[in-house]
Parts: structure tokens; sequence; C-alpha cells
């Protein structure tokens, strides 16, 4: 990839990344990070990452504390090849009809359908009674959690208690790689994983991702969002993949969106001069438009083709310039998301 030729020049600023998950389009946010990387007056104060959004956010971590900003993107291509040379050999697989007409779906791959059909039929206890997965060797070969520790950057992970349905939000000393396959455990897929004797799913269900802490614990104003599943899908769903894939859009975007409406009220209740008070009055929020994932089904989200990964990271990275390009001077300054527009209707 080639340097960008047009990164601004202007006294850092403090910012804080907030990274959706969902698989495979995770590589759409590697793409962004990628492209905000090279830009020397971006300094990341925290990071908050749910699934896909917290493996991108501990190997980002990982990298810089290595070798700053370039060590952070090569820990994040490193990373996004390793998973999909483990995946060469996946039943996943396209069709031959959608490699000639360049679809990146799954939806006629014989091995996914009839996985899909039988997730909801049996447990991931009977299929995987070992509840092996090839993803935790990744994690503790590509990062050194010591190094997460000790790292001036705050990460928060959102991993979703079983019992209680609550969001657990790790922190830098305690995030293993338990932790983030928890934050990414998809109940019909996989075995729960149990952490200090606490079962543990998917964060997306509780805070994807959360951003509460973002505002608490971390010093800068600006948090930088980067969605990966669509807030609005224009059209019919006629199909049951359609409204399948739509009822898990919504759900996964529903905490976040509640969130960010919670933030809108405390921004016009907020004494800016009180302590706690200024914290969501003086709160700048950014959002990285992506428009290309109405167009990717649910299932191309275990498409782990290196191809495919490239794809979305270099949509990424026009989505990060297209956002550099409009609002690069706004950050620091005012934020860029009309939050009001969320106290419509109220």
């Amino acid at each position: 990839m080639e340097q960008a030729a047009n990164t601004i020049s202007r006294d850092p600023i403090l910012v804080d990344l907030a990274l959706q998950g969902g698989g495979a389009h995770g590589a759409f946010t590697w793409g962004v990070l990628d492209r905000l990387l090279e830009e020397p007056w971006l300094e990341i104060d925290g990071i908050s990452g749910t699934s896909a959004g917290a493996m991108n956010a501990a190997v980002l971590v990982h990298g810089y504390q290595k070798g700053g900003a370039h060590g952070a993107r090569e820990a994040l291509e490193t990373y996004w090849r390793r998973i999909s040379e483990a995946a060469r050999f996946s039943p996943f697989r396209r069709g031959p009809i959608d490699i000639l007409l360049g679809r990146w779906t799954l939806d006629s791959s014989p091995v996914y359908v009839a996985m899909d059909l039988m997730s909801r039929l049996v447990s991931p206890y009977d299929l995987n009674p070992k509840g092996s997965n090839p993803l935790r060797e990744i994690l503790a070969e590509l990062i050194d959690f010591e190094l997460l520790a000790r790292s001036p950057i705050h990460l928060f992970v959102t991993a979703t208690n079983v019992r209680t349905g609550r969001g657990k939000v790790f922190k830098n000393d305690a995030i293993t790689p338990d932790v983030l396959l928890a934050s990414a455990c998809l109940p019909t897929m996989f075995q729960a994983i149990e952490i200090d004797g606490e079962a543990y799913w998917d964060g997306g269900y509780s805070g994807n991702p959360t951003l509460s802490t973002l505002v608490r614990e971390c010093k800068s104003h600006d948090t930088i969002l980067i969605p990966i599943n669509p807030i609005e899908r224009a059209g019919a769903l006629r199909t049951a993949p359609e409204i399948l894939n739509r009822l898990n859009e919504v759900s996964f975007n529903a905490v976040v969106l509640k969130e960010l409406k919670m933030m809108a009220l405390l921004r016009k209740v907020a004494d800016p001069g009180d302590g706690e008070g200024a914290l969501w009055a003086n709160m700048r929020i950014h959002l990285v438009r992506n428009d290309i994932m109405t167009e990717l089904g649910a299932s191309s989200k275990l498409n782990a083709e290196w191809a495919f990964f490239t794809y979305l990271r270099d949509e990424g990275r026009k989505s990060a310039q297209a956002f550099l390009e409009a609002h690069a001077l706004d950050i620091g300054r005012e934020s860029t998301l009309d939050l009001d527009v969320l106290l419509e209707g109220i």
C-alpha cells in the first residue's frame, strides 16, 4: 500500500476510536485504521471494540507498543493475512458462479447453507464438544498481552454476560485470548467462553461498541465511530435470509444507538462547568461512513478469502480518506455526527 500523499499538517489531537464487530467485515475497519494511522496529528487515547472490532483494537495496540503507527499498520495486516491463511481449507467457499460474477456472498455455498440450518437445530456443544477455535492460537501467537497491559492507549473490550445479559467491559490488564474470543462468541456457532466462573457471549448484544467508557475514562473529547452494520437499509425484505440478516443488523445496532441517544440527552442537560457534566457537554462524536455494507449479506461475514479482505481494506481506506477530507479540521473543534437527530420524536 502506498503512503497517502495528502496527509494533513496540524497540531496533535487526542482521539478515541469506537470499533464495531462484524466478522470478516471487520477488514473494512482495518482499512479505516490503516488510513487514520498515516496521520501523525491523530493521537489515539483510547479504543473500545467489540467482536472483530475488539480483535482490530488489540492488534493495533500491540503493534503500536512495538513500533508506533507503522508497527500498528504492520500488525493489522499480519493479523488479517494470518486469518485468511488459517481459513485456506475452510469449507465455507464461494461457488463458481459467484466467483465468476464477482459476488462475495456464500449464500450459494452448500456447506454454508447446511451449517446455517444446522446451527438453528443443533447446539455448538454437540457440533464442537471440545470447544476448539483456531482463532485462539492466532491471537496467542500474534499478540503480546503483557504489552497490552502496559500500553498508554486505553483498551476496552466488551463481552455479554450470559447469566445477567449485561455487558462486561474488560480493560488493558484484564484482556486475554479468552476475553477476545468471548467478545466474538456467536452463541449459535461457538460455546460460551468462561472467564472467572462466568459465561460470556458476543459483546455485540450489549455494547457494539461501548461508548460511555471512552467518555468517562479517557482524556480525549473526540470519538471516531467506525460502524460495520448498516443502520438503514432501503428496499423491501422478502426472502428469509434478507429478513434474518436485517434482524441481526437491527439487534447489533440497537445498543449503540441507545447509547448515542443517551449521550445526546446528557449533552443537553449536563453542566459544562461541572466535572462529570463537562465530560458529556464537551464530547464530540464523528462517524466514518460505510456505504458498501448494504451490498453485502450476512453470509459474507464468514468469507475469509484474502481477496475479500483486501477489497474491504481498500474500501475502508477510501471511506477514511473521504472522512478526513470532509471533517479533519472539525476534529478537536465540533461534533460532526448530529446526535440531536436521535432525539426526534421523543
